[in-house]
């Protein structure tokens, strides 16, 4: 007798589970992943593991803020709004105002 093995289909609370995921790392959920139960399970360990993708990593520190507002102060210039957006332009606008 020949045995045959079906996938399960995927459930639609795993789906969701496997979409806020990929939402959270910012990355895509694959078509193919999400066909059957068993590799849906095994995307979603992998993707549980991953460290999220964090917005507030590329924001200036406080001390950054700090800094760049004592020498606006001194040298009587506005910081510029892009900088409190990011850590690099702050940097960079620190480092040309010295």
């Amino acid at each position: 007798m020949e045995e045959t093995t079906f996938a399960l289909p995927a459930t639609p609370k795993q789906i969701a589970y496997a979409r806020a995921l990929a939402l959270r790392n910012q990355t895509l959920l694959p078509w193919d992943v999400q066909q059957d139960r068993q590799s849906l399970s095994a995307w979603i360990d992998a993707q549980a593991r991953m460290k999220p993708a964090k917005a507030l990593d590329s924001l200036p520190s406080s001390k950054q803020v700090a800094f760049a507002e004592r020498l606006a102060r001194i040298k009587r210039r506005a910081v510029p709004d892009e900088c409190f957006r990011d850590k690099g332009l702050m940097s960079k606008w620190i480092d040309g105002n010295r």
